[in-house]
C-alpha cells in the first residue's frame, strides 16, 4: 500500500527530505519518475505500461504536499516503517486505502526504480 498525505497538512515539509524515493513533493509541483530514482527516458512501468521516466506529470495536489503513488514504497527496503508518517507533526502521512500493495509488490517497486 502507498501512504497518502491527508488534507490536514499544513505545508511544513519535514517529509520531503525523509523519503528515499523522491515520492513527495510540494502542492502544485510537477514529478517526475526520474527524480531521485534510477529511472530514464523511455520505458515500461510495473504495469506494463510505456513511460517516459523524464516526463513531467501534473501535480497530484495543488494546496498540500503529495505523494506520488506510483514512487512510493511506504519505506519498505530501506527503513522499518515510512518515514514521512514519522516526521509528520500532524500526523497527516496515513495508509492510502485506495493503494493496497503486498511487501513483495514494493520491493519489486524499489528495485525497479533503484537499478
Amino acid at each position: 500500500m502507498a501512504i497518502m498525505i491527508t488534507d490536514e497538512c499544513i505545508n511544513c515539509g519535514a517529509c520531503e527530505p525523509e523519503c528515499p524515493n523522491n515520492a513527495i513533493y510540494e502542492g502544485g509541483a510537477e514529478w517526475k519518475l526520474s527524480d531521485g530514482t534510477g529511472l530514464t527516458g523511455t520505458l515500461q512501468n510495473l504495469r506494463g505500461e510505456e513511460v517516459n521516466a523524464d516526463a513531467d506529470n501534473e501535480a497530484v495536489d495543488m494546496d498540500v504536499y503529495y505523494i506520488v503513488t506510483d514512487k512510493c514504497t511506504e519505506c519498505v527496503g530501506f527503513h522499518d516503517e515510512p518515514q514521512c508518517a514519522a516526521v509528520c507533526p500532524v500526523d497527516c502521512c496515513v495508509d492510502d486505502p485506495e493503494h493496497r500493495e503486498s511487501e513483495e509488490a514494493l520491493l519489486a517497486k524499489k528495485a525497479f526504480m533503484h537499478l
